[in-house]
């Protein structure tokens, strides 16, 4: 028994020892090659290395292939409006017919995000805004025409739906858990040269004072971002939607690397109210405040660096009524703490209107209880 079981050990090393020899000098020999397997060419002139077939390393292609097809190209027209006084003068008219020579339909390219399987799209109010007809483009070549659902300026968000059966559907991510450093893919139609997909990461969470809209708590990402990416998808390495693409800071145009995301969810709030109710109903109180800084409370001797300074009240409007003045310093709403505007502005949103919410000033260096019955805050125009 000893001695076949050591004829064994010797066969197996002797054709271990023969396999990596012959691996080493001639690969091609078992189909294993570093670089690929010798093929000749469709000539017959020379041979040249194939590489196995095998997935890249390191590749997003299964969240691309799940996220691309929900993600469609938004074409819309504004008929130009006959508005110039030259057109009311008939002689005028007798050269350039009915219509101005530039009064030509205007068409611009965006994208949108197929979110439901009943057609409904999440995309930017930008790139419907004063659209007088819609058409959607699926990934899959289909065309459809839009209908406008509403829109919400003040988060740049807009919905639109189609009819169509067998869509592609988006599903929705967790952009709360969302981190700096994630690997996130940005999916949409930059300058009309079709789908395309760009990689980059999180690079900032809650971006705000930027300017670009009323309420604001952007992802930021360096995944490039160009014209037509607007109301795209912004997805996870699972193909899952973190956020629609909004804007870009440039100072040519073109990506440098710092675009911003409305987070999936203050899109999945806007869309379920735009579908409830046809528009974004937010509570006001009526107020206009600015952050406090370290060097203004220095400079008016405020005991606190931080909170909303009261800078002007809306005469009779909800705050006017319960007793807040310019100067005052808003410190909570609802129990809740308020470290700078944009807090304020969110948490105010946030409440129903008729709603009487408790807020917390400071004046002169006393705090207050006041009791404020909340309004409707006014459409932005």
């Amino acid at each position: 028994m000893r001695r076949i079981w050591l004829l064994f050990a010797q066969a197996v090393t002797v054709a271990l020892a023969v396999y990596f020899v012959v691996a080493t000098m001639r690969p091609d020999w078992i189909g294993r090659s570093g670089i690929g397997t010798r093929v000749q060419t469709v000539a017959d002139t020379a041979s040249v290395l194939q590489a196995p077939a095998m997935p890249a390393s390191g590749s997003y292609r299964k969240a691309a292939e799940r996220a691309m097809p929900a993600v469609v190209n938004i074409l819309t027209t504004k008929a130009l409006r006959q508005n110039h006084p030259l057109m009311r003068d008939p002689f005028f008219r007798r050269f350039f017919g009915d219509r101005l020579p530039e009064d030509e339909p205007a068409s611009s390219l965006g994208s949108g995000v197929i979110v439901s399987p009943d057609g409904y799209i999440l995309t930017n109010n930008h790139v419907i805004e004063a659209a007088d007809e819609i058409q959607v483009v699926l990934a899959d070549g289909r065309k459809a025409a839009a209908r406008l659902v509403g829109t919400d300026p003040e988060t740049d968000l807009a919905v639109i739906r189609i009819e169509a059966d067998d869509l592609p559907v988006m599903v929705l991510g967790h952009a709360e858990q969302a981190k700096v450093g994630d690997v996130v893919l940005a999916i949409g139609n930059p300058f009309g040269v079709g789908q395309t997909v760009t990689m980059g990461i999180v690079s900032a969470v809650g971006r705000n004072n930027l300017n670009i809209n009323q309420f604001e708590n952007f992802i930021q990402t360096d995944a490039a971002i160009n014209f037509g990416n607007s109301g795209g998808a912004l997805v996870d390495t699972n193909g899952n939607l973190l956020g629609i693409n909004t804007a870009i800071y440039s100072q040519t145009g073109g990506s440098v690397g710092i675009g911003f995301a409305i987070p999936v969810s203050t899109a999945k709030d806007v869309m379920e109210s735009i579908i409830k109710t046809g528009q974004v109903v937010r509570g006001w109180i009526g107020i206009e405040s600015q952050d406090i800084t370290p060097e203004l409370a220095a400079s008016f001797g405020l005991a606190r660096d931080s909170g909303a300074i009261i800078a002007g009240v809306v005469r009779g409007g909800p705050a006017d009524r319960a007793g807040i003045k310019p100067g005052d310093i808003l410190l909570g709403v609802e129990g809740k703490p308020v470290a700078t505007t944009a807090d304020m502005l969110n948490m105010i949103a946030q409440l129903a209107p008729g709603q009487k919410a408790k807020m917390t000033v400071m004046r002169k260096d006393r705090e207050a209880t006041v009791n404020v019955t909340v309004g409707q805050r006014p459409r932005a125009q």
